[in-house]
């Protein structure tokens, strides 16, 4: 197994889109990374809290969400809480959250909350994941600019690229005002169903504009990863034998391999990053 040197990467995945997939990679990959050995945290800032009842944890029960870190009453290490899996903790969320943007709007300093949080304790895990809401607002400003890198899911479906029009515009004000150092970890194509063409011709779209960022790996569209979260567990505690698992233990795998890459040629691979992201029009 490759090994890298990638303590404390905080990843956001997002897409101002919804129904992309992003919440489905938000619990999917973290848990195949934990099964290629690695501590995990995944960092649920989406108010419907999917990615917290996708990994197990009861969104309806808790003493203590994210929303009492971004208002101030709890520190993140203290809300944290673990999963079924070994190796994937979640900082959980419920519909409280969806009162932060008013409750915050005049609060000095609001965008970096989580950044402030994160820098506390994210050298405990090897990676870290953040499932962004679909839409711009406070939180996921706070996520691009606690980010490391981002992460983009792009569903095969007819106007997939609009959303991330959108996405990337906001990638840039970001990286101009409050996180100069966000890097692109890449675009996965998600639903992906190669018998059509409409599949087909997004993917080819995709990795025309984004080139090398687009990874390899494609999820396919699955009955069984769709399943998973309505019994609270990751796909590889559900059905390790299905398309779906095997397609995020390849993206996984395919991650890892791209960070390794990146280590061997980092100048030229933010150089890269940094002219796409400035050169990003639809």
């Amino acid at each position: 197994m490759l090994h890298i040197p990638v303590m404390g990467r905080v990843i956001a995945i997002a897409n101002q889109k919804g129904g992309v997939g992003k919440t489905t990679t938000s619990v999917n990959l973290p848990s195949a990374l934990a099964l290629l050995g690695a501590k995990v945290l995944v960092i649920d800032i989406d108010s419907q809290g999917n990615a917290t009842s996708g990994l197990g944890v009861d969104k309806h029960g808790l003493e203590a969400t994210l929303y009492d870190v971004f208002t101030g009453v709890f520190s993140l290490s203290s809300v944290i809480v673990g999963t079924e899996q070994e190796g994937v903790w979640v900082a959980p969320a419920n519909n409280d959250l969806v009162g932060v943007d008013i409750e915050l709007s005049e609060k000095a300093g609001r965008e970096t909350i989580l950044r402030r949080e994160l820098e506390k304790l994210k050298n405990q895990f090897d990676y870290i994941f953040i499932d962004c809401p679909p839409s711009l607002n406070l939180l996921t400003i706070n996520a691009l600019v606690a980010a490391d890198r981002l992460l983009v899911p792009l569903q095969c479906e007819y106007y997939a690229l609009e959303g991330i029009s959108a996405l990337m515009q906001t990638v840039k004000l970001a990286r101009q005002n409050l996180n100069a150092n966000l890097g692109l970890e890449g675009v996965l194509l998600t639903m992906y169903d190669s018998r059509t063409n409409l599949a087909r011709q997004v993917g080819s779209e995709a990795r025309a504009f984004f080139g090398h960022s687009v990874f390899d790996t494609v999820i396919p569209r699955n009955v069984r990863l769709s399943e998973s979260p309505s019994f609270g567990k990751p796909i590889f505690l559900y059905d390790e034998e299905s398309a779906g698992a095997k397609a995020y233990l390849a993206l996984a795998e395919e991650m890892k391999a791209r960070e390794l890459e990146r280590h061997s040629s980092e100048e030229g691979a933010v150089e890269e990053e940094e002219k796409l992201v400035a050169n990003t029009k639809f």
